[in-house]
């Protein structure tokens, strides 16, 4: 957040909260020896992900509070005994203060907002249906098995008007919760004492939510298509498929992204590989979730990227496998449509199955080429993007590359 971002040097555990009421109006903000940062509440940013799941806190760190309220997550369940630090925590931050009470979860003013279910045994797990005259959100402690009874969770209250939450220990945990059969669990209760948990969960929230915004592409007309000897390309092989018309946004600049086509397409020669984008050479930049970039050579198993469409539809996959060997090279340069000085370059393995994607022409899918047919005049998409790199970071500074 901004917020963090303007105490330059300071360490987020050394932060803490604090806030005072003006009119009908909450202003919190965090001490850090003589600095003092604000921000209004009015100024919550809204994104649909988040929209759709919901987080409640479980905490007695006033650390984990601050940077819970800081981003948004303002919902926090207290203990029997826990009155008096509810009552605390309100007079410095605008909370929606939960108690549990003999299995059930109240507000503030005693209405029952959700039960609470320990589930440990396959019997316990059948006793959860959505036709119960139950709270309207449900919450889980899943003391045994996850996955699989988080699974059947979500297929037994598919439409219902109910809310599930699971309680989780960790963002990891949460994670599991939220992404179970697709559809994932309606929230989760972090349990958590330790402020680096929060901000990990608020970054995974981040970067699901990015996925939903369309990427700013524009139109390049190809200027240089030479041959450029051997070198070190990168495939990099997905765990999930992709399509026709996808692929990674990949260069030699961070400002000037090709779109480089998966091997989705069919060919008399070679079956497809539609978990596969020979991507480029090591020393090029990949598009990764945060609006970041990294070298595809620091790419690993695990590690997310960006897979987008010719329309700038994106989403997120995790890298199974990353592939480098020597093979000949062809070196492409580009100019955009809209910039008559800027010629960006990627450097591709010449071979049949690496093509560049190009605009939409109507409903149908344009591939430029592969790079064995590529020629001047053609037209290329790339990623429109002012601000230059540093190490992965886009900043506002001049860099002269070539």
């Amino acid at each position: 957040m901004a917020l963090l971002s303007s105490v330059s040097g300071i360490s987020r555990q050394q932060l803490s909260c604090s806030s005072f009421k003006t009119g009908n109006s909450i202003i919190r903000g965090f001490f850090c020896e003589d600095v003092f940062c604000f921000y209004s509440s009015s100024s919550n940013i809204s994104i649909p992900y988040e929209k759709s799941k919901r987080v409640w806190i479980w905490t007695e760190s006033k650390q984990v509070m601050c940077a819970a309220v800081e981003r948004g997550w303002n919902t926090f369940i207290f203990s029997p005994h826990n009155h008096e630090l509810a009552n605390d925590w309100s007079s410095m931050a605008l909370l929606d203060p939960l108690f549990i009470k003999e299995g059930e979860v109240f507000d503030i003013v005693e209405r029952r907002v959700a039960t609470i279910f320990e589930v440990s045994t396959p019997k316990e797990l059948q006793q959860l249906k959505p036709a119960d005259e139950q709270a309207e959100n449900i919450v889980i402690d899943l003391l045994n098995w996850q996955i699989i009874p988080a699974e059947n969770i979500v297929a037994a209250f598919q439409g219902s008007s109910k809310t599930v939450f699971a309680i989780s220990k960790t963002p990891t945990e949460a994670q599991m919760f939220l992404e179970a059969l697709e559809q994932g669990l309606g929230g989760v209760v972090l349990k958590v004492e330790d402020v680096e948990a929060v901000l990990e969960l608020k970054e995974y929230f981040d970067r699901r939510s990015e996925v939903s915004n369309l990427l700013s592409l524009t139109k390049a007309t190809v200027t240089r298509v030479d041959v450029a000897g051997m070198g070190d390309r990168v495939c990099v092989d997905l765990c999930s498929l992709m399509r026709p018309g996808e692929g990674l946004l990949v260069g030699s600049f961070a400002r000037g992204l090709f779109l480089v086509h998966s091997e989705s397409l069919e060919s008399n020669y070679i079956a497809s590989r539609p978990f596969r984008v020979n991507a480029g050479l090591v020393h090029a930049y990949v598009l990764v979730p945060g609006g970041k970039t990294c070298y595809l050579s620091e790419l690993k198993s695990g590690k997310e990227v960006i897979v987008v469409d010719q329309k700038g539809n994106q989403r997120t996959a995790i890298v199974g496998r990353v592939k480098i060997e020597s093979r000949p090279l062809l070196l492409v340069e580009a100019k955009r449509d809209s910039d008559n000085e800027s010629i960006y370059s990627i450097i591709l393995q010449n071979a049949e199955t690496v093509a560049l994607i190009g605009p939409c022409q109507g409903a149908n899918v344009k591939v430029a080429a592969s790079t064995t047919i590529l020629k001047m005049e053609d037209t290329v998409i790339q990623r429109k993007k002012q601000t230059a790199s540093g190490t992965v970071m886009k900043i506002d500074i001049i860099i002269r590359e070539c």
